[in-house]
């Protein structure tokens, strides 16, 4: 893609989280279309993604919005005292999580391009009096984080928005320390998308016309530097990824992934 593109990519994706971020509305999801009265709410959308009861009440009113594709808590193993990223913070939904796993020796940082979202989630975190959590104002692909300072790096259905994906990871390797691990949940083409599809910038803004299929994941992963590279496509994501458009035949193309990878220690 030029660099024209990409930044019309990254505009389209801003402005939608911004109103996402601004709406009153939660639930709204990955998809291209906000919510109504018939869509389901933000703690029925997380559940359904495999959060707990707890995880969606125990945080602050407004972090879920529902937005996300899994539960990248649930294949993270955060310990005590670890330095956690979160990679498109949203709300905060994930990082007030995370805080709560890493204790107060630990500390989570979380990085969005979106200001409203930046500042909606500055708010939870006032609200809910986290005090080993912050918010960055900044793009995936240029990380405000020094080089080997984050033990584990988490991300919810974002990287999928990115135009320029290897340098992603390639930042991704960099922020973490050696030894450290990469644990997020995305969408991924399961077969080849339409090119209309690639085309359509509300389905790119939505989650679904940027997801990359598995092998081409693992090429960028290693390209980084990661190595124990794992992605594990969930066919029953497409249950809900079938209402993120509908009526549509989005599911047979993407399913949401489990994907895994370590910065070597030596």
């Amino acid at each position: 893609m030029g660099y024209v593109r990409n930044d019309e990519i990254r505009q389209a994706v801003r402005r939608r989280y911004g109103q996402v971020a601004e709406s009153e509305n939660a639930g709204c999801g990955c998809g291209t279309t906000c919510c109504d009265a018939s869509t389901p709410s933000a703690e029925a959308i997380s559940q359904e993604m495999g959060y707990s009861t707890d995880d969606v009440t125990s945080t602050p009113q407004g972090a879920n919005m529902g937005l996300g594709c899994g539960n990248p808590q649930a294949i993270a193993a955060l310990k005590a005292g670890e330095i956690v990223l979160d990679l498109g913070s949203g709300g905060g939904f994930d990082c007030f999580l995370a805080a709560r796993q890493v204790g107060d020796t630990g500390h989570v940082i979380g990085v969005d391009m979106t200001p409203e979202m930046i500042t909606k989630a500055r708010a939870n975190a006032d609200q809910g009096n986290y005090r080993n959590v912050e918010f960055r104002l900044a793009e995936i692909e240029n990380l405000p984080v020094a080089d080997g300072s984050v033990d584990v790096i988490i991300s919810n259905c974002v990287i999928n928005l990115s135009p320029d994906k290897p340098r992603v990871f390639s930042e991704a390797y960099r922020v973490l320390k050696p030894g450290g691990r990469l644990a997020i949940s995305d969408v991924v083409a399961a077969t080849e998308l339409p090119q209309e599809v690639r085309e359509d910038m509300a389905l790119y803004a939505g989650c679904m016309a940027g997801a990359s299929p598995v092998p081409e994941i693992e090429r960028m992963l290693a390209g980084a530097g990661f190595t124990s590279i794992h992605v594990a496509p969930k066919d029953e994501s497409r249950s809900f990824i079938r209402e993120w458009v509908p009526g549509s035949d989005i599911s047979d193309y993407i399913v949401s992934a489990a994907i895994e990878a370590v910065k070597p220690a030596t």
